[in-house]
């Protein structure tokens, strides 16, 4: 089965480690980065989604108009646009990136982020409208007649739009959380669910919740499994340990401050962040080289939970995971121009020639399989 490389798009050199050194929306920067990534294996980057953070739609496109490989995951939170316009958005974006855009929708765990831009529904009101939301921006994509929608939280009449994507029949859709109710929705609706780094106990867990959820909404195919993590690594495991130990104590040093804006210090909403915290306060390491320290250290802000050791020590870790169903690593250092070079040069290619020796041996024991039965 195949594997697949995200990193990250970020406008600016800022991380939980670094303060940034310029401008919210650094193009040279932006670029920079990017071209990191298509250069170095990676398959895709994400532009994420903040209430005061740059636009990433018009990102996604400056950047689309200038690489020629790199695919590219738009986060998209429903309140922000009516689902008319936002389909429009995508399929606009599809056509400049010639069919490299996936579309990853958020509901929203935080209720003081989510009103810090008008929303306030409840976390069930959030993930029933965006159920609605995906429903209507599918149909969109693949209509070309006029049609009246009457639903919940949306109403409109005799609408058709005139751009349509270039993947057919439109594009993928992706979908995260940890929740019965984001498994729900996901389940439903997700081409590609998104799964923080836990334990490979617990993610078999949400594994198994999500293709539930996919049954029980009457799917005959379930979602891809994604699942990120935060890589730091060096050329020996001493090496690594202490790289670790040095980011968390720039993390803890930064973080009070940097961190208080965009996450708040309080017990999180988000069931994710809930259950990292909670994995942290159980242990610190975990399986081969899962360590919660940079999880606390945030108090469960995002993606947080790091993998360390010598590039082939990671690499195998995320092979643990690749054999549970994961297709799809998210992977993002906390240098982020120099871990993404890094982590493409030493890490992905170790997976990469591991999964395809791997589906090689399958191919070749089907195929004596088949003979047997032929004689």
């Amino acid at each position: 089965m195949p594997v697949e490389f995200l990193g990250i798009a970020a406008t600016n050199d800022g991380s939980e480690t670094t303060p940034r050194s310029g401008a919210s929306f650094d193009k040279e920067y932006t670029l920079r980065l990017a071209r990191a990534h298509e250069e170095h294996g990676w398959d895709r980057v994400l532009f994420a989604y903040g209430s005061g953070s740059p636009d990433p739609a018009p990102a996604a496109a400056y950047l689309a108009s200038r690489l020629e490989r790199l695919q590219l995951l738009l986060a998209h939170r429903p309140n922000v646009s009516y689902p008319t316009f936002a389909a429009k958005t995508f399929a606009t974006l599809d056509r400049i990136s010639e069919g490299r855009l996936t579309v990853h929708f958020i509901t929203g765990g935080n209720d003081h982020e989510q009103g810090r831009e008008g929303d306030t529904l409840t976390k069930d009101e959030r993930y029933a409208r965006t159920r609605e939301y995906i429903r209507v921006v599918k149909k969109i994509w693949t209509t070309h007649e006029p049609f009246d929608h009457e639903g919940e939280h949306y109403r409109f009449h005799d609408f058709v739009s005139d751009v349509f994507s270039v993947q057919q029949p439109r594009p993928k859709v992706s979908f995260g959380g940890s929740s019965p109710a984001a498994y729900a929705a996901g389940g439903a609706e997700a081409d590609i669910y998104c799964l923080w780094g836990e334990p490979l106990e617990r993610t078999a867990e949400q594994i198994e919740a999500v293709r539930a959820a996919a049954k029980a909404a009457g799917r005959t195919d379930v979602p891809r499994i994604q699942v990120a993590f935060r890589p730091i690594i060096a050329p020996t495991e001493e090496l690594a340990w202490e790289k670790a130990r040095r980011t968390v104590g720039a993390i803890r040093e930064l973080g009070a401050a940097g961190l208080k804006r965009r996450h708040r210090t309080d017990a999180p909403q988000n069931t994710g962040s809930q259950r990292l915290i909670a994995i942290a306060e159980a242990g610190e390491r975990y399986d081969r080289a899962l360590w919660t320290a940079t999880a606390a250290a945030t108090g469960g802000a995002g993606n947080s939970n790091a993998l360390v050791g010598t590039p082939e020590t990671v690499a195998q870790a995320l092979l643990d995971y690749y054999d549970l169903g994961v297709e799809i690593f998210s992977a993002r250092g906390y240098d982020l121009l120099d871990d993404a070079i890094d982590f493409g040069r030493y890490v992905i290619p170790l997976v990469r020639e591991e999964v395809a020796g791997r589906d090689a041996g399958r191919a070749a024991g089907g195929s004596r399989s088949l003979a047997a039965v032929g004689e």
